[in-house]
């Protein structure tokens, strides 16, 4: 909501899939991207791993490298770093929903690791900051 709110006063229309904790497929996310003809579908998410403070930073996922979409991963993950997360980069993963269930670019961003100390304490004490570069990211895309 947070990103929403920053891409809306930059005169971005934004239609949101959830704005309550209530769970949603993400083939019903795509499903409502691809209805309501979204130019790009952004999907915020938390990582995570096997054992807790295993790994660290921001990863970004496209359904490929060599797309529209990779390049917005490209400059999210990039004022992600200037936050101060590790970039682990943009990554593959034509096998997601919302990445190959959606008819326009698509980007699923994973703001660090739910279950990595360092991570939420970044995401805790600098989240404006955070939802800042996420929106600039996005920005420099358009």
């Amino acid at each position: 909501m947070a990103v929403g709110s920053i891409l809306e006063n930059n005169g971005v229309d934004v239609y949101y899939t959830r704005t309550t904790d209530i769970y949603e497929s993400p083939y019903q996310k795509a499903q409502e991207a691809n209805e309501v003809g979204a130019d790009y579908f952004v999907s915020i998410h938390r990582n995570s791993s096997p054992y807790p403070n295993q790994y660290s930073g921001v990863e970004s996922l496209v359904y490929s490298r060599y797309s529209p979409a990779a390049q917005m991963a490209y400059n999210i993950n990039a004022q992600l770093e200037q936050v101060g997360f590790t970039n682990l980069g943009v990554n593959e993963r034509p096998n997601l929903v919302v990445l190959n269930a959606t008819s326009m670019p698509a980007v699923l961003v994973e703001v660090g690791f739910i279950n990595t100390d360092a991570d939420n304490e970044l995401l805790d004490d600098r989240f404006q900051e955070v939802a800042q570069a996420i929106a600039v990211g996005i920005l420099n895309s358009l």
